[in-house]
């Protein structure tokens, strides 16, 4: 029999409303939400499910979520409160995984970490990650239909570029300095890459231009407690099985300033018997990748309870 992986996505993902019909439904989810508000020291419903935000006497359109300090502590709670309901439901992972931000959902869901110590991380890594580059970094996706030389073209493009992303065959994404993200993308272009698509990001995020967030996120980590995790994790950082709480904790630190090497992870997870993904949290991007990396496995997700619902009848 096969196994079943819960693969959590990462930032870019979130919208308004995120999770809502599960707090609103499944006392687990709630509860997930008021100790993750808790450990944020603010309102994390607010910002997840509000159209607007007070702002005085008046009200403004709600920017908050979009906003990286605030962006990943929502999502984080929003993805897990969507987890709670479905372990609920009696859906049980052997192995488990996330894109970026996905992991810390990965590493909670593996028992890692607390919701509350996870949220408490977020909020930190949030800030330190928006603090460290406040302009000057890009980010473009670079899609092709055929191999290209996207780590030597980097390696050879004047100013700060690199590889961030191995999301799946056919698309990775560049990271750094906007003038040279630019210039090898235009490089990438003439070697065969069909599209060069700039992402709307705050910063050349998995990238060495973010070394100091990933410094402060290390030193932080230092004094966490990191328990072993109950299930198979893949790291972003190796793509492969991590298993001792001090290399989780040191590939925390380095996560945010390397690739995220998302294929390879799924990949791993494969070769490690999983025959069904589950993508828990906004979203289907990850669902998407994997009918590109893997069209022999079976790749579902749960946004609402629908989704659930559904779920529960396909397994």
């Amino acid at each position: 029999m096969g196994k079943i992986a819960f693969v959590f996505p990462g930032q870019g993902a979130q919208r308004v409303g995120m999770a809502r019909e599960f707090y609103d439904s499944c006392a687990a989810s709630r509860e997930v939400f008021e100790t993750a508000s808790n450990a944020a020291g603010y309102s994390l419903e607010e910002i997840c499910f509000s159209e607007t935000l007070p702002c005085g006497a008046d009200t403004v359109p709600n920017t908050k979520i979009n906003q990286t300090r605030y962006t990943q502590p929502t999502l984080l709670t929003a993805s897990l409160a969507i987890l709670a309901a479905v372990r609920e439901a009696g859906i049980q992972a052997d192995m488990a995984a996330g894109l970026s931000l996905g992991e810390y959902c990965a590493l909670t869901a593996a028992g890692s970490f607390s919701v509350s110590d996870a949220v408490k991380i977020v909020c930190q890594r949030g800030i330190y990650m928006e603090e460290a580059v406040p302009t000057g970094g890009a980010m473009t996706a670079i899609l092709s239909r055929k191999p290209i030389p996207i780590e030597e073209i980097c390696a050879a493009t004047e100013g700060q570029v690199s590889v961030a992303n191995y999301n799946c065959p056919g698309q990775q994404v560049i990271s750094g300095e906007k003038d040279a993200v630019d210039r090898a993308a235009a490089k990438l272009l003439e070697a065969g890459a069909s599209r060069a698509v700039p992402l709307v990001v705050s910063g050349p995020f998995h990238s060495p231009m973010l070394s100091g967030a990933g410094e402060k996120l290390a030193a932080l980590l230092a004094d966490q407690e990191i328990l072993a995790p109950g299930l198979l994790f893949v790291s972003n950082v190796t793509g492969e099985a991590v298993s001792d709480p001090e290399e989780i904790r040191t590939l925390l630190g380095r996560q945010v300033c390397s690739p995220v090497r998302w294929q390879q992870s799924v990949e791993h997870m494969i070769e490690a018997g999983a025959d069904t993904f589950i993508e828990i949290g906004p979203g289907t991007t990850l669902t998407n990748f994997m009918k590109k990396i893997n069209r022999g496995v079976r790749a579902l997700h749960v946004e609402t309870p629908e989704d659930l619902q559904a779920l529960r009848e396909t397994l």
